[in-house]
């Protein structure tokens, strides 16, 4: 792993994304000492984009069966019943 400051990435830049497309390295960029962003391979961008992905879905999944559970133990409401509450 490679970290540059803002202004050496800059002047690197076809070169950093060269190392990162065909090299699989990855390129940190900061300035004054704080991390700023990173150039990755594409394939690194992907595995990224697909584990948030699951991970979303892992969490809509929990939700779904707490919310199931939640109407098991509290009982359900029918929808006519609601709309007629809310004057629908």
């Amino acid at each position: 792993m490679t970290r540059l400051n803002v202004s050496k990435a800059q002047k690197e830049f076809a070169e950093v994304v060269n190392r990162a497309a065909y090299g699989k390295e990855l390129t940190i960029v900061s300035r004054r000492g704080k991390d700023l962003a990173a150039a990755i391979p594409i394939d690194d961008l992907r595995l990224l984009e697909r584990l948030a992905r699951e991970e979303m879905d892992r969490l809509d999944l929990e939700d779904a069966r707490a919310a199931l559970k939640e109407a098991e133990e509290k009982g359900k409401i029918p929808l006519r019943e609601v709309m007629r509450g809310l004057g629908v």
